[in-house]
């Protein structure tokens, strides 16, 4: 190389170099700029929290509009703190006066796993006493409970881990493709089954004395129910307890990805609820999130960050699982999908506020007494 070139080469180099150092000073101030916004400041303890509500979705903004899960929750317990959370899905709202944040973990198991363990390592917030209320909308089964109503989880079952064979090459004797992961039939080797321990999350046993205490607490809650509810719940000729006016009950509930529906897939959820219970839990309601969010909760919980045995899960039924006698599975999802099938949405929303809100409000209010130890009914 010429002598007369090095000049010329050290200049480019030290510019490349000053580029360089321009690069990195500009992502580490974009670095400071975003952990600013999620980390504690030094002089800040970390907000005691009392109460998680967690929504699942919200259907556009978060106040003024027609509300999703989380709007009658931001308005009504007055969460108007906010708290950025550009690694989860929804920003963090919260009173800081009463200790109740809210939260919206979006739909899907994939993001309520990804929410869940997101507010549980900030270390804005001290999650060691919390309870959790899960209050969203759900499915449910027309033989058991109807539309507008509340029902508090004792067991989430999974839906999502199994084997699949088409139905159209499955055995004769079989009544189902869908079979439990490390089985080869359906409903293989159930006496195996431990509902306290499931290695790969396929059932969850909620905190039964809880659930059974917010169940007492709000069993005589007055719902809301309306004449096109009427209208629907009518077509279910063959339920009693279709028909039966809003209430708030218990049962188990079936958290899938798979949003499904009919008459065959209603006897699968049954049979797959009672098989991973043995026997003890009885499908009522289906739903998307709940086994990600207690995945989530139980790996906080290994790591001394939560209590998930302060988990409380409330679902409200927007819609059956179910066609009525008088329609198909088809002509009946195609009812929902253009808004006729989903009369009680409103009224599901409104429920899982106003049941809800009696847990919150308890424990707020009672804070001294069940800060170290939950309230029971037993």
């Amino acid at each position: 190389m010429h002598l007369s070139f090095y000049p010329l080469l050290k200049q480019k180099r030290s510019a490349f170099f000053n580029a360089l150092l321009i690069l990195a000073m500009f992502l580490g101030f974009c670095s400071s700029s975003y952990s600013a916004s999620v980390k504690t400041d030094d002089a800040k303890p970390p907000m005691k929290v009392k109460v998680v509500v967690v929504s699942m979705f919200e259907i556009g903004s978060d106040e003024g509009d027609a509300p999703g899960e989380f709007q009658l929750w931001k308005a009504r317990q007055k969460l108007t703190t906010q708290y950025p959370l550009p690694h989860g899905f929804h920003d963090i709202y919260a009173n800081p006066d009463t200790g109740v944040i809210g939260m919206v973990t979006g739909m899907g198991i994939a993001r309520a796993s990804a929410a869940i363990m997101a507010l549980g390592l900030d270390p804005r917030f001290d999650l060691s006493q919390a309870y959790w209320l899960v209050a969203g909308i759900a499915g449910v089964d027309p033989a058991d409970n109807t539309i507008g109503s509340a029902i508090w989880t004792d067991y989430v079952v999974d839906g999502d881990l199994a084997h699949q064979i088409d139905a159209r090459e499955i055995p004769s004797q079989w009544s189902t493709g869908y079979f439990p992961l490390f089985t080869n039939a359906p409903f293989e080797n159930a006496d195996a089954v431990d509902v306290n321990n499931s290695p790969n999350g396929e059932v969850y046993a909620l905190n039964l004395p809880l659930a059974k205490w917010a169940y007492s607490l709000t069993k005589d809650t007055k719902l809301l129910n309306n004449e096109a509810m009427d209208a629907l719940r009518a077509k279910y000729t063959n339920s009693a307890s279709a028909k039966a006016l809003p209430n708030v009950s218990m049962g188990a509930h079936l958290s899938a990805s798979t949003f499904w529906h009919g008459e065959k897939l209603n006897t699968w959820a049954n049979d797959w609820v009672a098989y991973w219970t043995q026997g003890k839990g009885n499908f009522v309601t289906s739903g998307m999130e709940d086994s990600a969010t207690l995945q989530s909760l139980s790996y906080l919980d290994n790591a001394g960050l939560v209590n998930k045995d302060r988990l409380l899960i409330l679902r409200t039924a927007s819609n059956f699982t179910m066609q009525p006698p008088s329609l198909s599975a088809a002509e009946n999802l195609k009812l929902e999908s253009s808004g006729d099938g989903y009369a009680a949405m409103g009224a599901a929303i409104e429920a899982a506020y106003n049941v809800g809100s009696q847990v919150t409000d308890y424990i707020v209010t009672h804070w001294e007494t069940v800060k170290d130890t939950p309230p029971s009914a037993e």
